[in-house]
C-alpha cells in the first residue's frame, strides 16, 4: 500500500506543475482530444497533453507532423520527445478504450490508408499507448519531413509497412511480447539511436524505399 501511495503521489507531483505550465504557455490548453479508431472499429476520443496549436489538423501539413513543425508549442517539443504527452492515455486505458501495448490507434482518415482486410485484423484487438508500429517508426517524421510528396509517401509507403507491423503484432501477441515492447519503448526514449529490429524474430523488414528516405 505504501508503494502505491508513493507512485500515486509522484504522478500527481509531476502532473500539477505540468498542467500549470501548459495553462500559461501556448494557447492555454492542457489536454487535446481527437477521434481515433478503436476495438472493432468503434471511435473514441484519445487523450493527450496539448503539444500543438488547437487548429493544427486544419493548417500546415494537416494530420502529418513534420520535423521542426511550427505548429508544435515550445513545451510540446519536450513532451513529444519524451512521450510524456501520451500519459493522459492512462485515462483511455481506465475507460477500456486502449491497452498499454497494441496497434497504435489512427484517425479515421489515416486508417483509410489500410485495406479492408488489414483494418479488420488490426481492429480485432484494443489499440495501445505503444506498440510495435510505434517502436519501429518512432521517429516517423524523419522518413518524410524532407519530401515534397510527404502525404503520398506516407500513404503509399509508410502506411502499408505500418499495417504489416500491426498485423504481425496481432498474430504474435502474448504477455511476453507486450513486456518486451514496453521495455524497448522505454529504452528507445532514453537512447534514441537504439536499434531494436533484430530483437524480434520474423518481423516484417522495413522496405528500402522507407529506410533509404530517412534524414
Amino acid at each position: 500500500m505504501k508503494r502505491i501511495f508513493d507512485v500515486a503521489l509522484s504522478f500527481f507531483a509531476l502532473l500539477v506543475p505540468l498542467t500549470l505550465i501548459l495553462r500559461i504557455t501556448g494557447e492555454g490548453e492542457i489536454f487535446y482530444m481527437q477521434p481515433r479508431v478503436g476495438l472493432n472499429g468503434e471511435l473514441f476520443n484519445i487523450f493527450k497533453f496539448a503539444t500543438m496549436l488547437k487548429n493544427s489538423p486544419n493548417i500546415g501539413s494537416g494530420t502529418l507532423t513534420m520535423r521542426n513543425d511550427a505548429r508544435v508549442l515550445p513545451i510540446g517539443v519536450f513532451l513529444r520527445k519524451t512521450k510524456i504527452n501520451e500519459l493522459p492515455q492512462l485515462l483511455n486505458i481506465l475507460f477500456g478504450h486502449m491497452s498499454i501495448v497494441g496497434p497504435r490507434p489512427l484517425v479515421p482518415s489515416g486508417e483509410a490508408n489500410y485495406t479492408t482486410s488489414q483494418a479488420i485484423i488490426i481492429r480485432s484487438v484494443r489499440p495501445g499507448v505503444t506498440g510495435i508500429g510505434s517502436l519501429m517508426l518512432r521517429d516517423e517524421e524523419s522518413f518524410y519531413a524532407h519530401r515534397s510528396d510527404a502525404h503520398d509517401f506516407y500513404k503509399n509507403e509508410i502506411s502499408p509497412y505500418k499495417a504489416s507491423l500491426e498485423i504481425w503484432y496481432v498474430e504474435n501477441q502474448s504477455f511476453q511480447l507486450d513486456i518486451q515492447i514496453l521495455v524497448l519503448t522505454a529504452a528507445a526514449i532514453l537512447f534514441p539511436n537504439l536499434r531494436v529490429e533484430k530483437t524480434f524474430s520474423s518481423l516484417p523488414e522495413m522496405p528500402i524505399s522507407i529506410s533509404d528516405s530517412k534524414l
